[in-house]
């Protein structure tokens, strides 16, 4: 048991999927992993952990924004034993290429918040995906449409009246979400892998957004090429 998380030793697997809502995680468990047992209920922040074709795997929810996920992913990685975690959540594209319904498999996550030169001394470090959980997870996607591998911007402010989003565009930035770079950034500093798999739930330029249809339909795809990747790994 850790300060934010209820679970017991060895109630939690070394592979664990993230979700920011905990009701997603909830949904998860529910749909994906057989036998799946409850493990976490403080602050609502549910975790549970089953199995996914044989193989032991949890999902945790993390709530919005770095802080919260740094909380989670802390104490999963040095009090629960977590070897390999997958955020998975949606965000916002801001390229033309990037449409709504979209997979996007980041590759790098840079960020607007200060967070991570606190640990540098001020250094710019460039946080990234664990390699063989995004390959695991390119070869999963290749059944899907439309799949992206690149890099996204965990960003502060979900309401941005700036204009990062101009400059993120001209660097190619594919999307914005707001936990993905702590995850990698701590699981740089621990020696863990990580990876976010992201579904593309509205579009911040040209203001799409996913109906209630295909965001059920979409979200699976998601859940579906992480769980691959996990057991890949």
């Amino acid at each position: 048991m850790s300060l934010h998380i209820g679970a017991q030793k060895g109630e939690i697997s070394e592979k664990i999927l993230l979700p920011g809502d905990p009701l997603r995680a909830k949904w998860v468990a529910e749909n994906y992993l057989d036998g799946a047992k409850q493990y976490n209920s403080i602050r609502n922040m549910f975790g549970y952990t089953g199995t996914y074709r044989g193989e032991r795997i949890s999902v945790q929810g993390t709530g919005m924004g770095l802080p919260s996920l740094s909380i989670y992913v802390t104490e999963l990685f040095n009090e629960h034993g977590v070897e390999s975690a997958i955020r998975i959540g949606t965000c916002g594209a801001i390229q033309e290429k990037t449409k709504v319904g979209d997979l996007i498999l980041a590759m790098t996550a840079s960020t607007d918040s200060n967070i991570n030169r606190r640990f540098t001394n001020g250094l710019d470090f460039a946080p990234h995906a664990d390699f063989g959980l995004l390959q695991a997870a390119h070869e999963a996607s290749k059944k899907f449409d439309r799949v992206h591998v690149g890099g996204v911007s965990s960003m502060d402010y979900f309401y941005d009246e700036t204009d990062a989003n101009e400059k993120l565009i001209k660097h190619g930035v594919l999307a914005l979400e707001m936990e993905a770079s702590q995850l990698y950034s701590i699981a740089a500093r621990k020696g863990k892998k990580a990876l976010a798999v992201l579904t593309v739930s509205d579009h911040v330029i040209t203001h799409e957004a996913m109906d209630a249809d295909a965001r059920e339909r979409t979200l699976n795809d998601m859940v579906e090429v992480a769980l691959a990747a996990l057991s890949a790994n």
